[in-house]
């Protein structure tokens, strides 16, 4: 498990409020369908993503593609990591 992910389940859990146990939370979860996340929460989520990472997050990169699942959310973390 990447430390990605891990972290990613801890803002769910901890700062989204998501009713799931951390270990029940898969990368394949949609966030919105499957963990309930409403638009306020994707607010927060890329909030807390920017903090913790250092990385900004453009409306352009803002897109249900790059923030549907942990595993696309880490794909595209990586991804800006590698660019700076």
């Amino acid at each position: 498990m990447s430390s990605i992910e891990d972290t990613l389940r801890d803002i769910l859990i901890e700062d989204l409020f998501v009713e799931k146990e951390k270990s029940s939370i898969l990368t394949t979860d949609s966030f919105r369908q499957d963990l309930g996340v409403d638009s306020l929460g994707f607010v927060e989520l890329k909030s807390r993503i920017e903090e913790i990472f250092g990385i900004a997050i453009g409306d352009d990169d803002f897109t249900p593609e790059n923030f549907s699942t942990i595993a696309s959310l880490t794909g595209f973390i990586e991804q800006c990591r590698s660019a700076v």
